[in-house]
């Protein structure tokens, strides 16, 4: 079932999200919306947190469009290991029609339960290790744009305020 993906500045997405203690049918059943819906978005990632649940559950799948699809599902992930430095343009599901550039480690090492509970390892760069970031930092409460600079940041609200008001009036 395709969920409402919360946008800025709802106060849910700057809550944080408690481990899962037991993988359940609901799990796997929330597992399969969270990926139904960030493929209709589309987008390449979601965390639980992003369709008010706040669970530390993530998909992920940054395969292209003329790609099979390769779904990752991450319960409790946490990065493990982070190397270098990279600065992308990132955007967001929850802030939508915006994108600004993040500085975000290169390589990332993440482990996480798959749901049937067996603990899993990824390493990664580029666009995967971006995602694994910015989904993690959802079940923090943080979004890309916390990471702006204060003035950056100022620049955003103002400017997203604008397209707020674009997106109510096309609604």
């Amino acid at each position: 079932m395709i969920r409402r993906i919360l946008t800025y500045p709802d106060p849910e997405l700057k809550k944080k999200s408690a481990p899962v203690t037991v993988i359940t049918d609901k799990t796997r059943e929330l597992v399969r919306d969270m990926a139904e819906t960030m493929y209709a978005a589309p987008g390449v990632g979601l965390a639980a947190p992003q369709i008010g649940v706040h669970q530390r559950v993530i998909v992920i799948d940054v395969s292209g469009k003329d790609e099979h699809p390769a779904l990752i599902v991450a319960i409790n992930p946490e990065i493990i290991h982070t190397a270098g430095e990279t600065y992308e343009e990132e955007g967001c599901l929850s802030v939508p029609k915006y994108a600004a550039n993040v500085r975000r480690h290169a390589e990332v090492v993440v482990r996480a339960l798959n749901l049937e509970g067996d603990e899993v390892t990824w390493q990664a760069d580029g666009l995967l290790a971006v995602a694994f970031q910015h989904e993690i930092d959802h079940l923090d409460g943080i979004l890309f744009v916390d990471h702006l600079s204060p003035l950056k940041r100022e620049i955003f609200r103002k400017k997203y305020r604008r397209i707020a008001e674009g997106l109510q009036e096309s609604a």
